[in-house]
């Protein structure tokens, strides 16, 4: 996690982290079973017949795709898309706020946000400096859920306390998502207001430096 930058976060359709995943699932309904390290899930909608067959089953944090649809037409791979499309966004959702949670952050609502059909959730977590010179507390990042579960970050000044622990929840976020950001591409610096030229920044390579 950087000063003044936007990051997008691509899933890895093969990996999922079980526990984030059964929250997911909890929070939708979907009905899952746990067989030691296999998770197995199954789509409750009631509009999507699966012959009893599963949706996905993850062994480890390795997901595996029941192609039994596959078989059955192109309207019901369109539904089981769609039903994937809303387990990701709320396993994004439920990824983003576990690590930042973890590391001390606050979920706050995002009261200006306005859904679309491309980004259909969007929610800050705020952290505090306990630093007795900083002189901005507050942090603010910003989290924008796209329809298939992309994950857009925003960030604006960090404090040097803050961003350690900002940089740990990103590593996890990374890790359930089985994504590996690069810069340039999914990692994108924004320029650094001339009030924050002599304060504590991210570099490149996101280390930590102090300009004096």
């Amino acid at each position: 996690m950087s000063c003044f930058e936007s990051s997008t976060f691509l899933k890895n359709p093969n990996v999922m982290n079980p526990h984030i995943l059964q929250k997911a699932c909890d929070k939708l309904g979907w009905k899952y079973t746990v067989y030691e390290r296999e998770l197995v899930v199954f789509n409750t909608n009631s509009n999507i017949n699966l012959h009893g067959e599963y949706a996905l089953k993850v062994i480890g944090n390795q997901v595996s795709y029941n192609n039994y649809y596959m078989k059955n037409g192109k309207e019901l791979i369109a539904n089981l898309q769609s039903q994937f499309y809303e387990l990701s966004v709320v396993y994004a959702r439920t990824t983003i706020i576990d690590a930042f949670e973890n590391k001390g952050f606050n979920f706050k609502k995002n009261h200006d946000f306005v859904a679309s059909s491309e980004e259909v959730d969007s929610f800050y977590m705020i952290g505090y400096s306990k630093n007795k010179k900083e002189s901005e507390k507050r942090t603010a990042i910003k989290f924008t859920i796209l329809k298939d579960g992309t994950i857009v970050s925003d960030s604006n000044y960090i404090p040097e306390d803050i961003h350690q622990l900002a940089d740990e929840a990103m590593r996890q976020v990374d890790l359930s998502y089985g994504s590996e950001r690069r810069e340039g591409f999914e990692i994108k610096r924004k320029e650094i207001p001339t009030k924050y030229k002599h304060k504590a920044y991210c570099a490149v390579n996101s280390k930590i430096i102090t300009k004096n």
